[in-house]
This record gives C-alpha cells, sequence and structure tokens, in this order.
C-alpha cells in the first residue's frame, strides 16, 4: 500500500519541485556561508565597512545584469539549464577563494564575488520560474502555499548558512572553510546535470533579446516596489549591523554569526507561514491592498529601533527585540511580493517576467549594500536604520498602484 509521501513523489511535478528546491537549498547554504565568511574575515584583517561594501559591488551589479539577461536566456534554452549553470558558477567562485592568503587581494575577490552574484541570481530565477510551470493556472492558492514554501525554506537555510559560515571561520578558518563547501556543492551539481527535466521553463516562441524589459504594468510597479523593500533591509543588514556587533557590542565570530543566523532562520519560517498568516484558509489571497497594508506598519519598526538607540536603551535589547519585530514583517511582505510576481507573470516565457523582477530586486540590494557601508562609516547604524524606514514607505507608496485583484483563485 503506497503512503501519502509515495503518492505525492509519485507526481513528476512533485518531483521536479523536490528536485528544484534541494538545488535552491544547497546553493543557499553556501551563499549565506560565503557572505558571513567574506564580512568577517575581511573585518578581521582590518578593512573598514566601507571597504567591505565594495566587496560586494561586483555581486550586486552582476546581480541586476544576470536577472536581466537570465530571465530572457531560461525562456530560450530552458530553466535546468540556467539552474545548473548557476551552481557551477558557484564552484567555480568558491574554488576562487582558495588561492594563497596574499593572492587573495581585494580586486580578486570582487571577482570571485561578481561570479557568485551571476550564479545566485541565476538560481533564484531558475527556481521562483519553474514553480508557476508545475502547476495548473486556476491553482492559485497552491501556487502561493509551494512559492512561500520555497521562498522560506531557502531563508531559512541561508540563516544557517550565516551561522555555518562564522562557525567555520572560528573553527577552521577560511580557506578550509571555502574548500569544504565548494566540494559539497559540486556533488549537487552533478546529482542535478543528471535528474532535473530538460524542457523545463522552455518557450513556445523563442523570445528576441528586447523582450528583456517587461511590458506588464503590474510587473513594473511590483519590481519598484520590491527595489525599495529590499534596499531597505540590505541597508542596515549587509555590512552595518555586523560591524556593529563586532565592533561596537564585541561579539565574537560566533555569536555575530548565531544572531544572524537565528534572524534568517526565524525570518524564513515566518515566511513559509505567510500564507496563513495573511488569511488563506479563509479563502483571501493576497493583492495590491495586502502588500500596502503589510508595508505600513514594516516601515514603522526601524525607526522604533534608532529612536531606542537615540533614546539610551541598550543597544543589545533594542536590536535583538526591534530586529524580530522588523523581521516577522519583512518576511510577510517579502512573500506577499513573491507570490504576486509568478502569479502575474505571463505563463509562456515566465522566466522574462520574473527576471525582470527580480532584477529589480538585485538594484535594491545594490542600493543597500552601498548605502550599508558609506551610511553606517558616515553616521552610524541609527542612521542606515532612518534610511530604512524611508524606503519601506517608498515600497508602500508604489504598491499603491498594484493591481487590487489578482487573476485566479485558491487552489
Amino acid at each position: 500500500m503506497r503512503t501519502p509521501l509515495a503518492s505525492a513523489f509519485g507526481n513528476p511535478a512533485v518531483r521536479q519541485y523536490a528536485l528544484v528546491t534541494a538545488n535552491y537549498w544547497a546553493f543557499t547554504l553556501t551563499d549565506g556561508a560565503l557572505r558571513m565568511l567574506v564580512v568577517l574575515h575581511f573585518h578581521r584583517l582590518g578593512y573598514t565597512p566601507l571597504q567591505i561594501a565594495m566587496l560586494f559591488v561586483f555581486y550586486e551589479v552582476f546581480g541586476v545584469v544576470t536577472n536581466l539577461v537570465g530571465g530572457w536566456l531560461g525562456a530560450r534554452i530552458g530553466l535546468n539549464r540556467t539552474m545548473n549553470v548557476g551552481l557551477a558558477l558557484q564552484v567555480a567562485a568558491l574554488s576562487m577563494l582558495l588561492v594563497p592568503a596574499a593572492a587573495l587581494t581585494v580586486p580578486w575577490v570582487m571577482a570571485a564575488q561578481a561570479m557568485s552574484g551571476v550564479a545566485k541570481d541565476l538560481n533564484k530565477m531558475s527556481a521562483k520560474s519553474s514553480i508557476k510551470l508545475l502547476l495548473p493556472g486556476d491553482a492559485q492558492g497552491t501556487l502561493y502555499r509551494w512559492v512561500a514554501a520555497l521562498t522560506g525554506s531557502k531563508n531559512a537555510l541561508k540563516g544557517v548558512g550565516f551561522f555555518l559560515g562564522g562557525a567555520l571561520l572560528g573553527a577552521v578558518g577560511f580557506r578550509p572553510a571555502v574548500a569544504a563547501m565548494a566540494g559539497a556543492l559540486a556533488l549537487v551539481w552533478l546529482a542535478s546535470l543528471a535528474l532535473l527535466r530538460r524542457d523545463l521553463g522552455k518557450a513556445k516562441a523563442k523570445p528576441k533579446f528586447r523582450d528583456v524589459l517587461s511590458k506588464s504594468r503590474a510587473v513594473n510597479v511590483l519590481s519598484a516596489a520590491r527595489l525599495f523593500l529590499f534596499g531597505a533591509r540590505d541597508v542596515w543588514f549587509v555590512v552595518a549591523l555586523p560591524v556593529f556587533l563586532a565592533q561596537t557590542l564585541g561579539w565574537d565570530f560566533w555569536q555575530v554569526g548565531g544572531f544572524l543566523a537565528a534572524w534568517v532562520v526565524g525570518y524564513g519560517a515566518v515566511q513559509a507561514a505567510a500564507p496563513w498568516i495573511t488569511g488563506l484558509r479563509r479563502g483571501a489571497m493576497p493583492d495590491g491592498r495586502s502588500a500596502v497594508a503589510w508595508a505600513l506598519p514594516l516601515a514603522a519598526a526601524p525607526a522604533a529601533i534608532a529612536l531606542a538607540l537615540a533614546n539610551g536603551m541598550s543597544p543589545s535589547l533594542a536590536l535583538v527585540a526591534g530586529l524580530t519585530v522588523f523581521g516577522v514583517l519583512f518576511a510577510v511582505n517579502s512573500a506577499l511580493h513573491s507570490y504576486l510576481i509568478v502569479s502575474v507573470a505571463a505563463e509562456d516565457g515566465v522566466s522574462l517576467d520574473v527576471g525582470f523582477y527580480y532584477m529589480a530586486n538585485a538594484l535594491g540590494r545594490l542600493l543597500g549594500t552601498l548605502l550599508s557601508g558609506w551610511v553606517y562609516q558616515r553616521a552610524g547604524l541609527g542612521a542606515c536604520l532612518w534610511i530604512s524606514a524611508a524606503l519601506v514607505a517608498a515600497a508602500a507608496l508604489v504598491s499603491l498602484a498594484l493591481p487590487r485583484h489578482p487573476r485566479g483563485a485558491p487552489g
């Protein structure tokens, strides 16, 4: 007698979803660990916050280009191929960091991060786009749950990666940690080459390169809101917060990595639960009104943390409490956006719309990364938090133009 689990994995769509998710999980684990390794390793070497931020500039710049071109490429050659290329490039990027310490110069690390940025966004675009193709168009409730589960579990694994990066740096050092991750990811890549469906996501009509720019008003508005949303997160999260914890509060690598890991794991868990938090059990599907309603309280969270720090509250207490609230609200906002883009994207050549949207996401990360290093160095963590509040408010304002009733119904 077949169990429900065996029956589910007998479904080809479920098997492909599991493969896509496993690829995304493995990639995300190495990506989170690498981010923490680079930040803490170069902080230990005496680099300033702005210099550390500059190490990630090419990561974000190439992410912008990759999402724009990768969506077009996925529609032409298939999402299985773009996902596998992303895995291979991440192995190559990790391998670049295995050179002797004397050769680990800023330009070399920036080049490795550029390759990692290309890899990350090829992988993300492929994973998010493929989900729409594995479900019928009227199964919007199931689509919301699958997107939330993929996104939430990915971010939980990214949090584990942050902890892993800090722990490995303290336990074995930079190069052995990177070597172990490169070897493990190479095995995942080989398995993906053998198992992932060959024609996944290939458009019926070969799109022209000019099609990379979205013609959908809903996609364009949602992309603008996403840019502001992720700029608001990364303006304090990428450089300012880990450096503040290590430099001002005196936390060691294990503590910094553990705190950021716990935050991101909790954030991922909330994302996975977002369909229930936003009322899917009552048959309520999110729309533009939902995006505005959840963005407004999010804008207040970093402002409240900044006020608490300015008025003498214990920095540890203010950050732990405030970032817990911010994480919950941000997770719901991010999950709503992730569902909406997959919902409104055109089915044929879905990766074009999703790629354009994540191009805006990467632009937001680039903006946040640059501001995180520069503003923190010039004005401190409080200023980063005020800018975060302003950027979330801008996302809420843009979201007023989103459609109120996405097509489809719970399924």
